[in-house]
């Protein structure tokens, strides 16, 4: 094995590493990225000589490719027997006394996972035609995940989690992260002070979920030194240096952080703030003298390890406060709550204020109640309870959301393709087959299960009187779906009046979180386009080449007001459902034959939504 980087601090973590191969556990290493996970069992392996076998984690990383395949083209010539299978990695590491390195375990699909349980727990495992194959006696598992990353991960069964021990990983301090950014980059003392200042200063930030990684303050130091020798600056202690740091600064650090739900803040605001703390105008850099003061907020532990602090009042200290680009939705003052909501004054009793307790007891007495009043309370015009408000929306509605959503990863059927994985269907290939022998591995037939890869598109109706329940129920809807999505289900979310807005294409990743907080700020206006909406949702299908059903789940009362015929615009559109929401009152009945009109056009049908409640069963019939 070549060496590696050399690893700094993490000394208590690298000796329980030790111990537990050394003990003949298997182990999975928790902590946020640039914590030095996989440089750390590169260096124990290296100390016990066990070679690493690496396999990255993702949805496609199925049983065969985990496990091992026969080869199609073998098994014709010389059928079923040992040298016609290639291992994969895990009898790769099974048979060779190895480290199986799982990156990222939390994005496995759980049908793969679910082939390492006997494997954790008696050391071997039964592959079909081939037999049982028992793990050499050096054979131990490490796998390393993010525990708080949110896009494209599930929670690790309890299968799993019992077969393992944990090492939890966190942040290095300030004198290691140091040492850490100077050996990779050779760069000086006060650049580098500089670099780790600013990075660990993110991850205490108020206004800040996620700070960034010691591999932002590497990228930081390298491009910072490019701009000063680019710019014909000698140094830090030059005019101009402080600009270049700032531009460094930027772009090293502003896609590694995340803002905090509920504040209107861009990344580069946060940034330049933290560079005023860190390195105020017309001041020196920081000292790179081991004496120095710590960085601001930089021996804290980091957001990675926590909860979100509570976002900063109006009056909060800072420097600068960047204005929204635009405004904002239609904000609704405390008086107007008031009226609208008799619990209002219970769960806010002051001016700032938002008792989470208080509204956790309406949520359970009446959760259309307290929903209806949280996704009002997101546009209050007091700026502290609203940024509690959309705080606690985020974890709320994504909460409902995640309790109808649909767990199904999709109907399994057998289907035959041309080479690759699988089992040989012998009848197919001989059909196909005209050549000499045996066949090319393209001309052999092969049948695997496979899950029906299918695309949804949500479209929200946001036209007429939406506020209150009405969002609720989008947010939650929203929230839904996008944590129905996996490996089979890709998701785009559209809002529509009289003109779309495309809130999470197809194809791309947005949280559910970010996704909710979109969503309650929603306000009904305008006239009803449903062809509109109906042909930007085809647009957005259209964009998954893969899909073998393109599905639009509809949530609007389907009057339209405004447009072309609706149904003419289904074109792309395998099936379309419609979550009709119950308006009551006489308008219920028109509105549930538009729907049902609209639904049979589209080859769908449709689920009548008056409460909170009915939105989940729904969702799970439609995505199911």
């Amino acid at each position: 094995m070549s060496d590696g980087p050399p690893v700094i601090g993490l000394q208590r973590e690298r000796e329980v590493l030790t111990v537990a191969l050394q003990t003949h556990r298997h182990v999975v290493l928790e902590g946020p990225p640039g914590t030095g996970k996989s440089t750390l069992l590169r260096a124990v392996a290296g100390e016990v000589g066990r070679d690493v076998v690496f396999v990255e984690g993702n949805a496609e990383l199925t049983p065969a490719r985990l496990v091992g395949s026969y080869d199609p083209a073998a098994v014709m010539a010389e059928g079923y027997v040992p040298g016609s299978f290639t291992d994969g990695p895990l009898l790769t590491a099974m048979r060779g006394s190895g480290l199986l390195y799982l990156e990222e375990l939390n994005r496995i699909p759980e049908e793969t996972l679910n082939v390492l349980i006997t494997v954790l727990t008696e050391g071997e495992i039964a592959v079909p035609r081939l037999g049982t194959v028992r793990a050499a006696a050096g054979f131990r598992l490490i796998a390393a995940m993010n525990p708080f990353d949110a896009i494209g991960t599930a929670r690790v069964g309890q299968a799993i989690a019992d077969r393992m021990c944990r090492v939890v990983l966190g942040y290095q301090d300030e004198a290691a992260e140091r040492e850490i950014v100077a050996s990779v980059t050779g760069a000086r003392p006060r650049p580098v002070a500089l670099a780790v200042a600013l990075v660990r200063a993110t991850r205490g930030h108020r206004d800040l979920r996620t700070g960034s990684s010691v591999r932002g303050a590497i990228d930081l130091v390298l491009l910072l030194d490019g701009l000063l020798r680019l710019r014909g600056l000698a140094g830090l202690e030059d005019d101009g240096a402080r600009e270049a740091a700032r531009d460094a600064l930027h772009a090293a650090l502003s896609g590694r952080i995340r803002v905090t739900e509920g504040v209107e803040r861009t990344p580069e605001a946060v940034l330049d703030e933290i560079l005023d703390q860190v390195w105020p105008v017309g001041a020196a850099p920081p000292d790179p003298s081991p004496g120095a003061p710590p960085s601001p907020a930089g021996d804290g532990p980091g957001k990675a390890g926590g909860l979100p602090p509570e976002a900063a009042g109006p009056d909060s200290g800072g420097a600068r406060r960047e204005r929204p680009a635009r405004r904002g939705p239609r904000q609704t003052a405390r008086r107007e709550l008031q009226l609208r909501h008799a619990a209002f004054d219970e769960v806010s009793p002051e001016v700032g204020e938002l008792d989470e307790e208080a509204f956790a007891g309406l949520m359970g007495a009446d959760p259309d109640a307290a929903a209806a009043l949280l996704a009002d309370l997101a546009t209050a015009t007091d700026r502290e309870l609203r940024a509690a408000a959309r705080r606690l929306a985020a974890r709320v509605f994504v909460q409902v959301g995640r309790v109808g959503a649909a767990r199904t990863r999709g109907t399994r059927r057998l289907v035959t393709g041309r080479g690759g994985d699988g089992e040989l269907d012998l009848d197919r290939t001989l059909e196909r087959w005209s050549g000499p022998w045996p066949p090319a591995p393209e001309d052999v037939a092969t049948r695997r299960w496979a899950g029906a890869r299918r695309a949804v598109c949500l479209v929200v109706d946001r036209s007429g009187s939406m506020s209150g329940l009405g969002v609720a129920i989008a947010a939650v809807a929203a929230a839904g779906v996008v944590l129905a999505a996996g490996e089979r289900l890709g998701t785009s979310v559209l809002a529509f009046a009289d003109r779309v807005e495309v809130l999470q294409q197809q194809g791309r990743h947005r949280s559910a979180e970010d996704l909710v907080l979109a969503l309650v700020g929603l306000r009904g206006h305008g006239t009803t386009d449903l062809a509109a909406a109906l042909r930007a949702a085809a647009g957005q299908l259209r964009t998954a080449a893969h899909a073998d059903e393109r599905l639009v789940v509809l949530l609007s009362d389907c009057l339209a007001t405004a447009g072309g015929d609706a149904a003419s615009a289904l074109g792309g559109i395998d099936r379309l459902d419609v979550l009709c929401p119950l308006p009551g009152g006489t308008a219920e009945e028109e509105a549930l034959a538009a729907s049902r009109a609209l639904a049979a056009r589209g080859g769908g049908s449709v689920a009548p939504v008056r409460w909170l409640a009915d939105l989940g069963p729904a969702l799970t019939r439609l995505l199911g």
